[in-house]
C-alpha cells in the first residue's frame, strides 16, 4: 500500500526523511530508478488545474513535482557526483546502445505533441562530456554488448515543433529542470538508450554493464513510470486508479522488499506476468528502466525512497 506524501499539511514528507537517511557513500554512489513524470510537470499551475486528477497528482503542484524539487539537490549534496549518466523510457534502440556525445551543449528533443505553445519553449541548459561518453561505450563493449556514440548531427526522433532532431527527451529534461534548475552546467550529463526488446534481463544487463561508473563518481539515474496507461488515464492517479492498478502497484513494492538479492531479482523480473501489469503498462517501455537501475545496483541493499502510487523512486546498491 502506497504511503501518502505527508501525514498532515505541516508534516515533513516521509520521502524527505528517506532521502536524508541515504548513506553518504560517494565511493560507490547508489543507482536510482525515479519517476520522470510527463510534460504536465512543466504546465503552468493554471493549465494543470483544468485537467483533473491526473494533473493534480502528477502536475506542477502535485507530490511528484515536490519530490523532484528535493531529490536533485539532495543527490548533489550527498554524493557530489562528477557526472550523471541517465536512461529514459523514451529512448529505445535495437541491438546497439547509443550514447550521447553532444557539443557544445545538450540539445532538447521535445518529443510530445499537441500541447500549448509555452511547453515548446522550455529550457534546460546542460553539457555533455566526450571522455565520459566514450567510457560508457567502452564499458558496454567490455561486457560484450554493442555501443557507439551519437552526436548533435544525428537525429533520434520526431520533435513536436515540426522536425526531427537529436537531444535529451522529455523523460530527461522535464524532470531535470525541476531537479537541477533550468541551467545546470556544473557537471556533465550523458544519456544512454535502453534496449528496445524491453526484456527485463536484457535491460538489467544494460545497467550491470555500467555499474563501475558508480565507483568513478558518476550518478546513474534511470527514469520511467510504474503506472503508465495512456489508453486508461485513470491509471495515473490513486484517486481514479482501479483495484487492478493498485494490486499491481502493491506487487511492485512486495517484490522490491524481498531481502534475498537473487529472489528479489526473480520477483522483479516476474512482474510483467502479474495479472495487473497490462492494465498499468500496455507496453513495457516505462517499466523496464527499473531493471536498468536494478542492474546498475545489483549488489547491495535496495531502499524505497518514494512509494506514492505510480510514482516511486528506488535506490539500488546501498
Amino acid at each position: 500500500m502506497a504511503t501518502s506524501s505527508t501525514n498532515s499539511s505541516n508534516a515533513e514528507p516521509y520521502w524527505l526523511k528517506n532521502l536524508k537517511e541515504l548513506p553518504e557513500t560517494p565511493e560507490k554512489i547508489p543507482a536510482f530508478f525515479f519517476s520522470h513524470g510527463s510534460p504536465i510537470l512543466a504546465f503552468s499551475k493554471k493549465d494543470a488545474a483544468k485537467m483533473g486528477p491526473f494533473a493534480a497528482y502528477q502536475g506542477p503542484s502535485g507530490p511528484l513535482a515536490r519530490f523532484l524539487e528535493a531529490f536533485g539537490p539532495i543527490l548533489l549534496k550527498k554524493y557530489n557526483p562528477k557526472a550523471i549518466v541517465v536512461f529514459s523510457a523514451h529512448w529505445e534502440t535495437h541491438g546497439t546502445r547509443l550514447v550521447t556525445d553532444y557539443k557544445p551543449e545538450n540539445p532538447l528533443l521535445m518529443d510530445y505533441y499537441g500541447f500549448q505553445p509555452d511547453v515548446y519553449q522550455l529550457k534546460f541548459k546542460s553539457v555533455g562530456d566526450s571522455t565520459l561518453a566514450q567510457r560508457v561505450v567502452d564499458l558496454y563493449k567490455q561486457a560484450g554488448q554493442k555501443a557507439r556514440l551519437t552526436n548533435e548531427k544525428e537525429t533520434r526522433g520526431e520533435d513536436g515543433r515540426g522536425f526531427e532532431g537529436p537531444g535529451f527527451d522529455h523523460g530527461v529534461f522535464v524532470p531535470f529542470r525541476i531537479m537541477f534548475g533550468e541551467e545546470f552546467t556544473s557537471i556533465p550529463i550523458v544519456q544512454v538508450s535502453i534496449d528496445s526488446s524491453l526484456d527485463p534481463e536484457a535491460n538489467w544487463q544494460l545497467g550491470k554493464a555500467v555499474a563501475k561508473l558508480r565507483e568513478e563518481g558518476v550518478l546513474v539515474l534511470s527514469g520511467g513510470l510504474t503506472a503508465h496507461n495512456l489508453r486508461d488515464r485513470s491509471s495515473f492517479s490513486p484517486e481514479t486508479a482501479k483495484p487492478i492498478h493498485k494490486e499491481f502497484d502493491a506487487a511492485i513494492h512486495e517484490a522490491m522488499n524481498v531481502e534475498d538479492a537473487a529472489l528479489r531479482k526473480k520477483a522483479l523480473c516476474q512482474l510483467p506476468k502479474h495479472p495487473g501489469f497490462r492494465a498499468s503498462q500496455p507496453r513495457e517501455d516505462h517499466f523496464v528502466p527499473l531493471y536498468v537501475a536494478a542492474g546498475a545496483g545489483e549488489e547491495g541493499e535496495v531502499r524505497t525512497i518514494m512509494n506514492d502510487y505510480g510514482i516511486p523512486t528506488f535506490a539500488f546498491g546501498l
